[in-house]
């Protein structure tokens, strides 16, 4: 029997009978005794070789190609190779219509990666140019790598399944936290997942408890303007790899056992690995983009087109994919089990999530499938799941994402509180909303507090020494004339326009990160910390730093020295995390009941007596946690000049007086002290100083 053939010439008169027709599952380049399976979903293609590599970027060694009356079931491509070890070098050739205006952009010049492949190889002459209309790109193409055949050790490592209400999120890039020549590793670890390994006794000891890494996975570096790099990496060309630039070591099974290394050493620390993934579209850009993978494989099931040729651009990146087609879904909640299954990671943030609300005509749908789909699998439970709930074309989904498990980046906590700290009008009773949790965002949904991720600052805009230092954004350095990265920062230069040498002005900037870290930690809900903002780590003004992988993205080590005041801060501040200091016994139920039931009461600069007027700019907040004895009071303060507050509790106060534990507007060390260090505040009064935030606490009688 024939079982296609393969051509180790250029001429398909030299055929060699294979040795079997290989299975339809599992998709992708599965190690079994004896060899290799292939499976590949191709629906409307009408020939498909397999081509084998020696090298990567030579032509293919082997082209094996596939007969449609054996190696092919229903829609499903596939063969079995014998002698194939771990490490082979592969891709695809697809043949079929090209008809852009019926949505078929079959290009068998093209070699296609493997939607499944474990890992990828970039040759040193890569072009996605050459991946455009026109000749064969075999020698400048990216190509898959099969991975498996061995067991990795884990020592006994599992996902930590740390609840939400224990949790503090620290956002972060892989190459940038350590690729800064003063990281103090070597050149060969710098930017990798090894070097991150080396820096976790930092990660360790300011305290967070979950890393949250812009996207790893595999993603094109040349998708950018000329002249420079994609370095956020929010352009994947596979779902399964992880982006080989990350590892220090090379070899073809290099990056996924490093990868593994890391994931392990963050738990053996008791952090957890958050992923920011992207299944909203690729790096295949729009009608005029490169055919890398899924465009040549099967255009009309992968994205979501519009007149047959044109792709819906509700991304902002020139492609969406179509991610309730029943081939899409299966690769989204394959990808997320690998990920949880053989690699090991705690949870996952949806970039621009509501894309995957849409059906293949791009409207939203009231209960999308691959949502449930995703939330239903039992192999994902406990995972979790972080929504970013809106998308490019004006879908905004905050509060009302669905699902039952999942969180949600909260925009309008980082909106509302930025727009306090810069003294606008109008924002007092916003503030108190957010600060319980954004009840009039979630309460509907009677769900815990943790469902908001509260955030200032993420890899998206400004950092947060940027937020207090510029009013506008200087993004020139990106090539797209400051066109590029939003306009409404709600930011406030404190005075002075870019870096200051007025000891006044760094003073006051110092401040106002405070009271941004002391709100985003003490508000009901799970904080967000963006990497280098314990340390006021500048983009110099660029809020879209997408492209910018050098000094202006990268986490400066110098600046841990430099602002060591700021970083002792928010060390002392999440180790505390006062309003969330439960039982260690207790569940997320003690936050519920502190949110809903705790006695609690707002007040003005009189007990009591809250301001909310539109022109009011300063709020207290008294709560009482009996559990635990404990009464505390925050007082925030945005207004150009200093105000007495009046303290509750005045008939406690001679036997149980107030102490204060942070003050933003003190020096260090008496701007946060030690919990048990705290003063007695000498009066029923409290000046707190303009643009601060203060928190005091005081024992109630047993």
């Amino acid at each position: 029997m024939q079982i296609g053939y393969d051509r180790k010439s250029n001429t398909p008169n030299s055929k060699q009978v294979l040795s079997a027709t290989g299975h339809t599952a599992p998709l992708g380049a599965t190690v079994v005794q004896g060899g290799v399976n292939f499976s590949l979903y191709s629906r409307r293609s009408t020939q498909v070789d397999l081509l084998l590599f020696d090298s990567e970027d030579g032509p293919p060694s082997r082209i094996l190609c596939l007969d449609p009356l054996a190696n092919r079931t229903y829609h499903y491509w596939h063969v079995f190779v014998p002698g194939l070890q771990p490490g082979q070098l592969y891709g695809y050739r697809v043949y079929g219509p090209f008809d852009p205006s019926q949505g078929l952009r079959f290009d068998p010049s093209k070699v296609l990666l493997d939607p499944y492949g474990r890992e990828v190889v970039v040759p040193v002459g890569y072009s996605r140019e050459s991946a455009h209309d026109g000749g064969d790109n075999a020698a400048t193409s990216m190509k898959s790598v099969v991975v498996g055949g061995y067991v990795y050790d884990w020592e006994g490592d599992r996902p930590l399944h740390r609840l939400s209400s224990q949790t503090v999120i620290y956002e972060m890039h892989v190459g940038g936290f350590t690729r800064h020549q003063n990281s103090g590793l070597p050149a060969n670890t710098r930017g990798t997942f090894a070097g991150l390994i080396e820096k976790i006794p930092y990660l360790r000891d300011l305290g967070v408890t979950a890393v949250e890494l812009l996207p790893i996975f595999q993603f094109d570096a040349q998708d950018c303007p000329p002249g420079h790099v994609n370095y956020w990496g929010y352009q994947p060309v596979s779902f399964f790899a992880p982006h080989r630039a990350y590892s220090s070591r090379q070899e073809r099974l290099g990056p996924v056992d490093e990868f593994r290394d890391m994931v392990k050493a963050l738990h053996r620390s008791g952090i957890e690995v958050i992923l920011d993934v992207v299944y909203n579209h690729t790096a295949e850009g729009d009608e005029s983009g490169p055919t890398l993978s899924f465009r040549g494989l099967d255009n009309n099931a992968y994205y979501i087109l519009e007149g047959g040729s044109r792709y819906a651009n509700y991304t902002g990146t020139g492609n969406t994919l179509n991610g309730n087609h029943p081939i899409v879904r299966r690769m989204i909640v394959d990808s997320l089990r690998y990920w949880v299954e053989e690699m090991h990671v705690d949870g996952f943030r949806f970039d621009l999530a509501s894309i995957l609300t849409r059906d293949s005509s791009g409207q939203p749908l009231a209960n999308p499938p691959v949502l449930w789909d995703i939330e239903t699998d039992p192999a994902l439970a406990g995972t979790k799941f972080i929504a970013e709930a809106w998308d490019a074309a004006g879908l905004y989904q905050v509060g009302s994402f669905v699902g039952d498990s999942w969180k949600e980046w909260n925009g309008r906590f980082r909106d509302d509180i930025r727009s306090f700290f810069r003294s606008e009008d109008g924002t007092v009773t916003r503030l108190a909303d957010r600060f319980l949790g954004s009840p009039e965002v979630y309460g509907h949904k009677k769900r815990e507090a943790e469902q908001s991720v509260n955030f200032v600052t993420c890899h998206d805009g400004f950092t947060l020494n940027d937020l207090v230092s510029y009013e506008r954004k200087y993004n020139e350095a990106n090539g797209e004339a400051n066109r590029d990265g939003g306009d409404d920062n709600r930011s406030w230069n404190c005075g002075v326009e870019g870096p200051s040498a007025d000891p006044a002005i760094e003073k006051l900037r110092n401040k106002q990160v405070k009271n941004f870290l002391t709100v985003t930690l003490l508000a009901l809900g799970v904080p967000m910390v963006l990497m280098g903002d314990e340390v006021r780590r500048t983009q110099r003004g660029n809020n879209n730093a997408y492209c910018q992988d050098n000094e202006i993205s990268w986490f400066d080590w110098g600046l841990v020295d430099k602002h060591a005041e700021v970083h002792r801060f928010l060390k002392l501040l999440i180790a505390r995390r006062l309003l969330r200091d439960v039982e260690p016994e207790a569940d997320r139920k003690s936050l519920e009941r502190f949110l809903f039931e705790a006695n609690k009461t707002w007040h003005g600069v009189k007990v009591g007596q809250p301001d909310w007027s539109p022109s009011s700019h300063s709020l207290a907040f008294s709560a009482e946690i009996p559990k635990e004895k404990l009464m505390f009071y925050i007082a925030f303060n945005s207004y150009w000049e200093a105000l007495e507050f009046e303290l509750p509790f005045m008939n406690l106060w001679t036997e149980n007086p107030w102490r204060r534990w942070i003050d933003t507007s003190l020096d260090s060390p008496a701007d946060i002290v030690d919990w048990n260090a705290a003063e007695p505040v000498p009066s029923l009064e409290y000046s707190v100083a303009p643009h601060s935030v203060v928190v005091l606490f005081t024992r109630l009688p047993n």
